[in-house]
């Protein structure tokens, strides 16, 4: 049986940060991946026009790049979540569960430092009862540069991964793919380079024994 995917990027670029190689993997396997994206960047919060035309078209070559087999842009405002009534941010993310019916979701860790995620977090994990959203059999939270690693060294807030996915025959395609998102990569040290994409990569595949991986905290798995 194959696998319906799920995975929710607050920001378009999560998803290939936290889980890029993954979703390759998935699509490699015959596995539908759909990608929903949280927030849109806006021309009134201090983005010029051409800078949201360059992000659609990002978007655009993203998706063509994974062959995503559905895409949900709910866009509401980036770093702004907190001013959108939270019943209605569960809404639209329920109706795109009900939409996918997913067997495996991806969702931004809990504790990562932006607002925008620990807020979607909250939203979307809502969206996993399994009486509401019986399709649903495994969860897992992702690890996003730039955010995860730079949230509170609290033993609540540590993400401390207890899943590990092989992506060395992926890791090229990941790192090309982020490229494409010309204003969110930097050079190293800035935590969204390829060198620490690369190292991260590495350190993780050397805790899972192969030479790149990315790493998980699964939250429930039904078998």
């Amino acid at each position: 049986m194959k696998n319906n995917v799920l995975v929710i990027a607050v920001h378009p670029d999560d998803e290939t940060l936290g889980c890029g190689g993954t979703i390759l993997k998935h699509k490699a396997a015959g596995d539908a991946v759909h990608w929903l994206i949280v927030t849109s960047i806006k021309e009134g919060n201090a983005f010029a026009e051409s800078v949201l035309e360059a992000r659609q078209q990002e978007i655009k070559t993203v998706s063509s790049m994974y062959g995503f087999d559905g895409v949900y842009d709910l866009d509401f405002p980036t770093m702004k979540l907190d001013e959108i009534i939270f019943s209605r941010l569960i809404s639209s993310i329920s109706d795109v569960f009900k939409q996918v019916d997913p067997n495996i979701v991806y969702l931004p860790f809990k504790g990562d430092v932006h607002t925008d995620h620990q807020i979607a977090f909250k939203a979307a994990y809502s969206c996993t009862k399994s009486f509401r959203y019986p399709s649903v059999k495994k969860i897992v939270m992702m690890e996003t540069l730039s955010e995860t690693e730079f949230a509170p060294s609290t033993k609540e807030d540590s993400f401390i991964p207890n899943m590990f996915v092989d992506i060395t025959d992926f890791i090229d395609r990941k790192v090309e793919i982020m490229n494409q998102y010309k204003n969110e990569i930097g050079q190293y040290p800035f935590p969204r380079s390829e060198r620490n994409i690369r190292a991260l990569a590495t350190f993780r595949g050397a805790t899972a024994g192969c030479e790149h991986a990315e790493s998980f905290m699964i939250l429930k798995e039904i078998n």
